[in-house]
């Protein structure tokens, strides 16, 4: 099986017949009976065998690893929702600034939007495409987001771009560490591929090719877990994130006009709610002249489902920070990772199994 990640329905044990046995105890003159627990015992006993019997530490498939130490509780990231045009030079150093003044303000972390180098069309992407195993004069976005990372002292999760492989085209996220170095790369895995009669029609598909990896990054302010805009709707990748320890998700994306007021906050709050975690979405700005208008409303999301901060549809840089307590604060009032029915079903991280 290639691919990351299958979400595995297994079909319930027979459940055992349960019954009760009353009897006289036979108490003689040297033999005392043995008094009965307390109810407070019995009850702690039957709930710890249920669990047991739930086999929760089986829900993940290999088994779920502990959530590693942040080297940071508290820190600020940015969400730099910016206006794109069709000048790609003009976009670079826009994209630059933004992230020069989101780092002056304190942010540690900053997310970039979806394709914010390019117009989000099949015509633009080959056009407006980087190879960066060619070097940084074939990738002048890719460049910039290296150096302003290792200028600054930050990470950037750097969007999306499109991206060149040979005679391939990718959706793709590049992740920087404050070295400047490359830790990571995200190429979208699930295309969008969509067609509402009378609202919009779009097939990525046309161009770009599917990633084939989930990408899950150890940074300076945490581990994260990058999806690109339409694999914000498959939870089976946010559940494998959390399984591999994610603090935050980070989704760079652009929902249009038809879906975005309809599902996308809906989808983020979701998201976090579900795996007890954070996630941030950063969108273009919206632009009415554009042959794809985007919805905006770039959002950061707590481990509780509520939205932290929010933007409307014009350019925006939030800063806001970010506290990792509150996931241990939100798994302990809430534990489904111990509540899970691994008797009953199970995700399979295809890599992680094929990797042991």
């Amino acid at each position: 099986m290639r691919g990351g990640l299958a979400f595995c329905l297994l079909p319930s044990r027979a459940l055992l017949p349960s019954f009760r046995l009353s009897f006289q105890p036979f108490i003689s003159n040297r033999i005392q009976a043995r008094p009965p627990a307390p109810p407070q015992r019995r009850r702690i006993a039957s709930v710890s065998a249920m669990a047991s019997a739930y086999k929760p530490e089986e829900a993940r498939v290999p088994p779920a690893l502990q959530i590693p130490t942040p080297p940071v509780t508290k820190f600020k990231i940015a969400l730099c929702q910016l206006s794109v045009t069709a000048d790609k030079e003009r976009n670079i150093a826009h994209a630059r600034r933004a992230i020069e003044e989101a780092a002056g303000k304190g942010a540690k972390l900053v997310l970039l939007p979806e394709i914010w180098n390019s117009p989000y069309s099949n015509d633009s992407f080959p056009v407006y495409a980087e190879d960066v195993a060619a070097g940084s004069d074939a990738a002048h976005s890719f460049a910039m987001l290296s150096e302003v990372a290792s200028r600054l002292g930050i990470t950037v999760v750097g969007g999306s771009i499109p991206e060149r492989d040979g005679d391939r085209l990718y959706n793709t996220c590049f992740v920087f560490g404050a070295d400047g170095k490359l830790k990571g790369k995200h190429r979208k895995i699930h295309l969008f591929d969509i067609d509402i009669p009378g609202k919009i029609t779009f097939k990525e598909s046309m161009t770009l090719t599917a990633g084939q990896h989930p990408t899950i990054v150890d940074t300076d302010v945490g581990r994260i877990g990058i999806g690109i805009c339409y694999d914000i709707r498959f939870q089976e990748l946010a559940m494998l994130y959390a399984a591999r320890g994610a603090h935050l998700l980070c989704y760079p994306g652009a929902f249009n006009m038809t879906t975005g007021p309809l599902h996308w906050e809906l989808l983020q709050r979701a998201r976090a709610a579900d795996n007890q975690l954070f996630v941030a979405t950063c969108s273009p700005a919206r632009d009415t002249g554009s042959s794809y208008i985007a919805w905006g409303h770039s959002t950061l999301v707590g481990p509780f489902g509520e939205v932290i901060a929010t933007t409307e549809h014009e350019e925006a840089i939030i800063v806001e920070e970010i506290d990792y307590s509150l996931i241990d604060l939100r798994r302990s009032s809430l534990p489904l990772e111990k509540q899970r029915r691994g008797d009953l079903y199970q995700l399979v991280d295809v890599q992680r199994l094929s990797s042991h």
